[in-house]
């Protein structure tokens, strides 16, 4: 039991090491076992991730004098500081690829190429516009329910790497994702319903009337996850490490719209 509670600890600081910037300095072996534990702990990243996020939106909004514009700015710098940039690099190597329209093969190796592309710097300032614009328009609302889903977009969005590990093939035996791939195991899903059914029931503890949002936010997940996965599957033959990134990106760009949306029409 103790063997296994450390495991899980490891897990997520396995996840904090690779995929933020927070820096953890001890060296782990990356077992199998310490893998599967670290997938399985991939949402509790996310949530931690947008515990941090809503935290510092909620101490720049109560306590400094900075206008929204400049508080949106802060908030947008963070989320990038905060994940060091490596799911953008995957967003930014993926559209390098796709917009190459050559075979899936082919854009395996434009992957692969360090060098950037107009197609990865035109997408990139696209995304980060837009997601700039998204957040300001948000932050402009200044309601504290707002916040509860700040903290639960990236935890949808690590969820999907999680997902798309354990269902969707490897494009290549090497590479981050293949790497991660060893620590498969079906206890995944089980673990993943139950950070669901736990989330759900503190929303329903703490402001019933907000849990249809949560259910409209695991649907807009689902969803968009199959739209997704299709079309990796078509245009790459399976995942990478940069696709994997380029999804979860994309995955919190639609949840953060879907946020907006439903502040400007249901005055969440």
């Amino acid at each position: 039991m103790l063997h296994s509670i450390r495991l899980f600890f490891t897990g997520i600081l396995v996840n904090l090491q690779f995929f933020t910037s927070i820096p953890i300095k001890k060296q782990f072996s990356l077992n199998q076992h310490q893998l599967t534990y670290a997938l399985q702990t991939f949402p509790l990243l996310g949530l931690l991730q947008g515990s941090i996020y809503a935290a510092f939106l909620y101490v720049l909004q109560s306590f400094t004098p900075f206008t929204d514009l400049i508080i949106t700015l802060f908030l947008w710098l963070l989320l990038i500081m905060l994940s060091g940039g490596i799911h953008l690099d995957g967003w930014i190597d993926t559209s390098d690829a796709y917009f190459s329209y050559k075979s899936p093969e082919k854009r395996l190796e434009i992957m692969k190429d360090p060098r950037v592309g107009a197609f990865g710097v035109l997408s990139v300032i696209v995304f980060l516009f837009t997601r700039f614009i998204v957040l300001y328009e948000i932050i402009q609302a200044r309601e504290t329910t707002i916040l509860l889903f700040i903290v639960l977009i990236p935890f949808f969005g690590k969820m999907l790497l999680g997902v798309f590990l354990q269902m969707l093939p490897p494009a290549r035996k090497d590479g981050m994702a293949s790497f991660f791939q060893q620590g498969k195991n079906n206890l995944l899903y089980l673990m993943y319903l139950i950070y669901l059914v736990v989330i759900g029931i503190f929303i329903f503890w703490m402001q019933l009337d907000l849990l249809p949002v949560y259910f409209l936010f695991i649907t807009v997940t689902l969803i968009t996850s199959i739209f997704i996965a299709k079309w990796i599957i078509k245009n790459f033959n399976g995942i990478t490490g940069d696709t994997l990134g380029a999804s979860s990106e994309g995955m919190e760009l639609i949840l953060w719209l879907t946020l907006l949306l439903l502040h400007s029409y249901a005055m969440v």
